[in-house]
């Protein structure tokens, strides 16, 4: 198994993460809404950048995804893909823009490939949109499915616990995943179900599983930028790891400027221009 990223050609595509999943190779992913994190996040080497839906609460402070649009997606994602060079970038569809028909899913998703130069699409759901799928895929645009917890459902579900815990609801996650896969998709997400189960589909399928809240047995790993960074203090769920604390460092460098400038610390004589 090889874990070297100069293995790895320059530019990501769906075709390198089905290879990896094939050589052994995790896959790592990460969400980001704008063009300075996408870039920061791309430079380091991450393999999948996510425009996800989830700017609706992270960006925009609501409280679920569903309020988010097309437009919003797409201007979020265009801001990604001109900060990225060599990550595969995936943007969701959000709600209500490819339930209603096949047709306006298609448009959407051709919307946000046009106006925005997203790299392949993700959208929610099984066996009822599996003809959607395969109606995009079959105009040549990529899609990530999405199975378990779906965020833009919650109005339905009515809560954020783990899916699929039961015998009924696990062998139904299991045919929609291989019905994705049968429509074209080339990778699920799949989001806070149980760990085994997760570890069945990753090794029943033959295309990737990104997972969140799904333990270690799926092919690759996602969360979202502000939560693994710590900017977000009031979010935490089991599955998340923190990597640094830029809530509290923001925080002080903030306090810091603050104090800076009430005392006529800043700016200082090199700090200005002469006349």
């Amino acid at each position: 198994m090889s874990t070297n990223t100069s293995d790895r050609p320059a530019k990501i595509t769906t075709q390198t993460v089905v290879d990896m999943k094939r050589n052994g190779e995790k896959i790592s992913m990460l969400t980001a809404y704008d063009f300075t994190m996408a870039t920061i996040v791309d430079q380091a080497g991450i393999d999948i950048i996510l425009v996800g839906d989830s700017a609706s609460n992270v960006m925009a402070g609501y409280e679920t995804t569903v309020p988010m649009t097309l437009d919003h997606m797409i201007y979020h994602t265009s801001c990604v893909v001109r900060g990225v060079d060599r990550a595969l970038v995936i943007a969701d569809l959000p709600f209500m823009s490819y339930q209603v028909t096949a047709k306006e899913a298609l448009i959407s998703a051709g919307r946000m490939m046009k106006e925005a130069g997203a790299h392949a699409i993700k959208l929610e759901g099984g066996k009822p949109i599996a003809g959607t799928i395969r109606k995009i895929v079959d105009a040549g645009i990529p899609v990530m499915g999405h199975l378990g917890l779906t965020p833009q459902s919650i109005y339905k579900f009515g809560t954020y616990k783990v899916r699929a815990t039961d015998e009924e609801e696990a062998t139904a996650l299991i045919e929609d995943a291989k019905l994705l896969q049968e429509a074209g998709c080339f990778s699920i997400v799949l989001e806070k179900i149980p760990a085994n189960l997760a570890k069945r589909v990753s090794e029943e399928l033959d295309i990737p599983t990104i997972g969140i809240g799904a333990g270690a047995g799926c092919d690759g790993q996602v969360l979202v930028l502000h939560d693994m960074l710590g900017l977000n203090k009031g979010f935490n769920p089991r599955f998340l790891r923190r990597y640094a604390d830029l809530h509290s460092e923001m925080t002080g460098a903030v306090q810091q400027y603050i104090s800076d400038v009430k005392s006529i610390d800043f700016p200082n004589e090199e700090e200005q221009y002469g006349g």
